[in-house]
């Protein structure tokens, strides 16, 4: 195939099948079996002043099914040398990698992802009746400390802290979060949605930032707690039903947001959503909202077990190491990533990689 030509292929399913429940992704959640709903989500990304060869990493919906969300299938156009779908072995985190020749002037790639989603929720009040059980090395590795998340020094002594005196996970679990929504604030001058390192902010006791800051360290200190937490990173793709901050439709370019996950012995993976209560504070009205205040309160309530599905999931990855990069590693996979000979581009940067994307909901 001659390299101007464009691509159109992917990785797709039967919507049919999209939309089973297998067996092994039953759980507490969704008793009332909520509506599904169909949504595709558009990412076109242009390699501004390119040199040498380009190279460009897209963030795929989540690999593997859930009962609240299915991939349908994910298709691209472009002028690419060559591009595909890699899969990361540890956190099973899918992206597309595309190439384009030192001689192309104007690589161009666009990514179109079709998945279904309902809303979550898990009843923590009752335990479910049958077992509900995860595989012990996926268990393992979300207690494991990455770079930004620590579980010692000062993350270690901060969760054992919070949770004195709880015995059951699912009550050192509620500690953290309420910790969390009681101590941290969203910060609105934090580039993007922050860094997520936890030490820091607990070093210098600044606990202000943005999702993947807020997020980020409940995982850590759930971790610290010994519970199996991990941190889902996605982008909103639909307005909300209940809290107009939290939902984004259309342009949805700077939208990417970060949900959190924690495993509770008998539930299974409840969610959670500390740093959108904070969204919810700041944002909510333009003169922002007290903790005292009901739609707050309501809002802090809901988002311990529960999320809207106007969100699509990416990954779980952390630390991950991009296939044939030159750059180092980088924390997390939530924006589209570029590199040419000059370096890795600046993902929060439209000055030198151009990327848009876009969502809009679907007939099931």
């Amino acid at each position: 195939m001659d390299r101007r030509s464009f691509l159109k292929q992917g990785l797709t399913v039967s919507a049919g099948l999209a939309l089973g429940l297998p067996r092994s992704a039953r759980s507490a959640e969704a008793a009332a079996s909520p509506a599904w709903r169909k949504f595709e989500v558009a990412t076109r990304v242009e390699v501004l002043d390119p040199s040498g060869v380009s190279r460009v990493w897209l963030p795929l919906p989540l690999m593997s099914d859930t009962n609240y969300f299915r991939r349908i299938g994910d298709t691209w156009t472009g002028n690419t040398t060559t591009a595909g779908i890699f899969r990361d072995e540890k956190y099973d985190a899918g992206l597309v990698y595309a190439e384009w020749s030192a001689s192309e002037k104007a690589p161009v790639i666009e990514l179109t992802s079709r998945f279904v989603t309902r809303d979550r929720r898990v009843n923590l009040i009752k335990r479910p009746a049958g077992s509900v059980k995860e595989d012990k090395q996926v268990l393992q590795l979300y207690l494991e400390p990455t770079e930004l998340l620590p579980t010692d020094g000062i993350v270690g002594e901060s969760a054992r802290e919070i949770t004195k005196g709880r015995k059951r996970d699912v009550d050192k679990a509620r500690a953290i979060y309420e910790w969390i929504v009681d101590n941290t604030f969203r910060d609105p001058k934090v580039k993007g949605c922050g860094l997520g390192d936890i030490r820091s902010m607990l070093e210098t006791r600044y606990l202000g930032g943005k999702c993947a800051d807020l997020n980020a360290l409940y995982v850590g200190l759930a971790r610290a707690a010994g519970l199996p937490a991990r941190d889902v990173y996605g982008v909103r793709c639909a307005a909300s039903g209940e809290f107009k901050s939290l939902g984004k439709a259309g342009d949805i370019t700077k939208a990417q947001h970060c949900r959190a996950e924690v495993y509770l012995t008998g539930y299974g993976w409840v969610p959670v959503d500390p740093a959108d209560v904070r969204k919810v504070v700041l944002e909510e009205k333009p003169e922002g909202l007290p903790l005292s205040d009901p739609i707050v309160k309501k809002a802090r309530a809901k988002l311990f077990g529960s999320w809207e599905m106007n969100w699509l999931p990416f990954n779980y990855a952390h630390d991950l190491k991009l296939p044939k990069a030159a750059g180092v590693a980088i924390p997390f996979l939530m924006y589209p990533q570029a590199e040419t000979a000059e370096g890795r581009k600046d993902s929060l940067e439209p000055e030198t990689f151009r990327y848009t994307m876009s969502a809009r909901e679907l007939t099931v």
